[in-house]
């Protein structure tokens, strides 16, 4: 895939999150965390922008995003009712700001991503798209790529560890912590779905 096409206006939840440039994030598991999936999200330039932090024993298997300072963006919570696994983004003000929904698909994985556009006030649906034989997943909007992600191939901090990392390539203008989340519920969503 080439460059993305950049968004104006800006897509997303929270436009302080929305990078003029294309941006290449990168994704790490700390190895060997308490609650397994804990992720810092780095640019491949090395600048950091938030962390995700699994809640140990949490029955929803709550993921708080913050940025830097850790100052909350919003939690990732798990919505229990679905047939699907399905996931829901929280405000620290207790405010939904975005859904994710899965869907079932052979030898794929499917989503479909509901949000407000803090930008315009419009009402979004992105669709998730991954292939986990070639380890790859688009995000679209209306067809028009918004992200890629790809699983970087075994090394030896993931072969000791069990750990992951992923790279995704986010289209100017497009909030970046949204897309790290959706990267997360992907994540749940192959792990569930690898141990059943």
């Amino acid at each position: 895939m080439g460059s993305l096409a950049p968004f104006h206006p800006p897509l997303g939840i929270n436009q302080a999150f929305c990078d003029p440039q294309e941006q290449t994030l990168q994704m790490k598991e700390k190895v060997f965390s308490l609650s397994g999936d804990d992720f810092e999200v780095t640019t491949v330039s090395g600048l950091h922008l938030c962390r995700c932090k699994g809640k140990v024993f949490s029955l929803s298997s709550a993921k708080k995003f913050t940025d830097m300072q850790d100052n909350e963006i919003f939690t990732l919570r798990n919505k229990h009712i679905a047939l699907h696994k399905s996931f829901y983004g929280v405000a620290p003000n207790g405010q939904e700001v975005f859904q994710v929904k899965g869907h079932f698909s052979v030898l794929s994985s499917k989503s479909t991503i509901h949000f407000q556009n803090q930008s315009d006030g419009s009402q979004i649906e992105l669709n998730l798209k991954g292939d986990w034989l070639d380890r790859s997943a688009t995000i679209t909007l209306a067809g028009r790529p918004v992200a890629s992600i790809s699983r970087s191939f075994m090394n030896a901090r993931q072969i000791f560890g069990g750990k992951q990392t992923y790279f995704v390539t986010v289209a100017p203008g497009v909030d970046l912590v949204l897309i790290a989340a959706i990267c997360v519920c992907l994540d749940e969503r192959e792990n569930e779905a690898s141990s059943s």
